[in-house]
């Protein structure tokens, strides 16, 4: 497979048959319904995958608001990994990033009239979203990274797979990347695999379609990375992509997300100097953090930006510290999904005829 990623600590495969055993343990007593899944009277759509690091979730995320948004109240329910605090919480727009988690946070940024929660219990968010005053109207409720979390019986499942980093290939935690096994696909409605090269050929689809083993039941997408203008973080201004490689511009590509390789691998595409400065996914940068930071950039040739993520941008933006010259050189870098092979209207109408088939009194 072009580019793959999947990397397989065989030296680790005992601990992967010890931590296999404990997650078929617990699949099977939710099956039996010994553990039980709750289902709920409104359309609920968990985005989720199988594998630990990024797979895409928050841009499918934010697809599935645009679809939905202009003719629906959406909810989105999330976790809030590493957030600062517990229990749930409805997200405003005056919420900060340490309260809600970055992903949350950008998303109520972007989409400012969806409701945007956070609750580890998502029986309990869904419930709050449900009942509470200020957000009794919602239609349809959109979980974010749930396909574990199996209390919750979501009427739609969305899998997303990394194309470099096809599941029935890789092998459970620790070994490898997989939270559970590859059959647990199985429990899915809808398949993306996301991050596909643009180029990809038939024989490469076909190739991706046999190893995943779809059922007659789902329904098989392919996704790929669309990339926006620069924006600059602390100001207004924006660079196309192009001109970096144009203008030879030296790229400082910050992240702290799941998968910085396939980040590198996709700004090469128009930047030909890069120098990758790379932090755990989520993280909180420190004063240390700061300082490499500002001297990374200080080292770089001239000229020179730095390039970082939507994601990274919420945790840098109030951040302390930062030279001038980081913020008068830091910009974002949108990323959204393109729906591949002609297949937009097809993926539109399956998320659309479902929530329109399972409304409130449909």
């Amino acid at each position: 497979m072009e580019g793959d990623m999947t990397q397989i600590r065989r030296w680790l495969k005992p601990l992967s048959w010890f931590y296999g055993l404990g997650v078929d343990v617990r699949n099977t007593l939710f099956d039996m319904g010994v553990l039980p899944s709750v289902s709920y009277d409104i359309p609920i759509i968990n985005v989720g995958n199988i594998t630990v690091g990024g797979t895409g979730k928050t841009p499918t995320v934010e697809y599935l608001i645009q679809l939905l948004s202009g003719k629906y109240r959406v909810a989105v329910l999330s976790r809030g990994y590493k957030r600062k605090t517990k229990g749930y919480l409805l997200s405003s727009t005056t919420t900060t990033m340490e309260e809600i988690g970055d992903e949350p946070w950008q998303i109520k940024q972007k989409f400012p009239n969806v409701y945007v929660a956070v609750d580890a219990d998502r029986r309990r968010g869904i419930e709050r979203l449900l009942n509470d005053e200020a957000t009794k109207d919602v239609e349809v409720i959109l979980l974010d990274d749930a396909f574990q979390h199996r209390y919750v019986k979501a009427g739609h499942n969305i899998l997303l797979v990394d194309y470099h980093r096809i599941i029935s290939d890789d092998c459970l935690l620790p070994a490898g990347r997989l939270r559970e096994r590859a059959s647990a696909s199985t429990r899915a409605s809808t398949v993306i695999v996301t991050k596909c090269p643009q180029h990809i050929n038939a024989m490469g689809f076909r190739v991706i379609l046999s190893s995943l083993n779809i059922r007659p039941y789902q329904q098989l997408f392919f996704s790929t990375f669309t990339y926006e203008t620069l924006q600059q973080l602390w100001g207004e201004g924006s660079l196309e992509p192009d001109m970096l490689r144009k203008d030879n511009i030296h790229v400082l590509l910050l992240t702290g997300i799941g998968n910085p390789r396939q980040m590198e691998q996709d700004v090469r595409k128009f930047a030909q100097h890069i120098s990758p400065l790379t932090f755990p996914d989520h993280h909180y940068f420190s004063k240390r953090d700061v300082e490499t930071i500002n001297q990374a950039l200080k080292d770089l040739p001239q000229p020179h930006i730095i390039i970082t993520t939507e994601k990274d941008a919420t945790r840098l933006l109030h951040l302390k510290g930062l030279s001038e010259e980081v913020k008068e050189s830091t910009y974002v870098l949108p990323i959204g999904i393109s729906i591949m092979r002609n297949e937009k209207d097809k993926f539109d109408k399956t998320i659309l005829d479902y929530v329109q088939e399972n409304k409130r009194n449909s």
